[in-house]
């Protein structure tokens, strides 16, 4: 009953920040600059004020500010996005279209930088305890920091020149090849090898942050008065760091971790654009580009979602890992 209220206690707040978000959101695009008629009066070769006034009634741009808001509120309680200008489709059609590839990218890469990252920190931390090989240590940190400090961009394109046009390993673009008609495990294959690159440059850069953090979380508890009872019982270091200090070192490490799972969404756009990955981050960069300001707010809309149903699962994931911790 405590975990059921602690979950409908975060549900109704996370729908007033989702709508909040809304509002912001459709705000500020209304006030950027642009206008999505004219932009499509231009495409279609056509100057006339007129065409341009009617296709501005045709979306209702020509409605004040506050009628535009209460239409797409309106419409977003009842799972209407609205239409988008340039695909002439629904616009929740087009996004539960590219969600799959994004949710796709976005679990690989977060399995890639929690399980690495912290591995790498475990090690470091166990090499820096015993004072055992800490060179170790040194290579593991300031390989982590180089990563950290390397921009997303450059180490995706330097992903494709050496592993793709150098090497010839791994496909560059794309999620899967064009054309094949693969099914089956062919298909899974063909998908798995498309996902390898965008994976690790969406990764690196948080599994960087991982290891860091999981050190210097293991060092500190390692240094805590029932580790030095422990050692003093004979309990074996491994031992030590599997059961006693691993679990109490993760805590910042899986808040951190729920935090950073919404800047992967983020970083995930960047990613989609550079490897031709058809997830709704290159919608979305299709969609500013375009001016296509239903689209832009129905990406806006699903991301701010995820990022909030990321921290509440943040949430639970933590009473799970700390039964003394209880949520208000």
């Amino acid at each position: 009953m405590q975990t059921l209220s602690f979950l409908i206690s975060r549900l109704g707040k996370a729908v007033f920040v989702v709508l909040g978000v809304v509002i912001i959101n459709f705000i500020l695009i209304r006030m950027a600059p642009g206008d999505p008629a004219a932009v499509l009066a231009g495409e279609s070769g056509s100057s006339d004020p007129a065409y341009v006034e009617q296709l501005r009634e045709q979306f209702g741009l020509d409605q004040p500010l506050y009628v535009q808001l209460a239409t797409y509120l309106k419409g977003v309680v009842q799972l209407d996005l609205g239409y988008s200008y340039r695909e002439r489709l629904p616009v929740f059609d087009l996004i539960m279209d590219r969600l799959p590839a994004t949710l796709l990218l976005m679990g690989c890469a977060f399995v890639f930088a929690i399980t690495l990252g912290v591995l790498f920190g475990i090690i470091a931390s166990r090499c820096r305890y015993q004072g055992k090989r800490p060179w170790v240590d040194s290579v593991l940190m300031t390989g982590s920091l180089l990563i950290y400090a390397t921009p997303q961009f450059w180490l995706a394109l330097l992903a494709i020149i050496f592993f793709s046009l150098q090497l010839g390993w791994l496909p560059p673009f794309g999620m899967e090849t064009i054309g094949s008609g693969y099914t089956g495990w062919a298909r899974v294959k063909d998908v798995a090898a498309h996902l390898v690159l965008p994976t690790i440059s969406l990764g690196c850069f948080f599994m960087a942050v991982y290891a860091r953090l999981t050190r210097a979380s293991m060092l500190e508890v390692l240094g805590m008065d029932f580790i030095k009872t422990a050692r003093a019982k004979g309990v074996p270091v491994g031992q030590i760091i599997r059961h006693h200090a691993l679990r109490n070192a993760l805590l910042p490490v899986v808040t951190f971790a729920g935090i950073q799972l919404g800047q992967m969404a983020g970083g995930a756009v960047l990613t989609e654009t550079v490897f031709g990955w058809p997830g709704i981050g290159r919608l979305m960069f299709d969609a500013l580009m375009q001016r296509d300001y239903q689209l832009l707010l129905g990406v806006f809309l699903v991301t701010s979602t995820m990022v909030v149903l990321f921290n509440l699962l943040t949430d639970l994931i933590y009473r799970f890992v700390d039964p003394r911790i209880q949520g208000s």
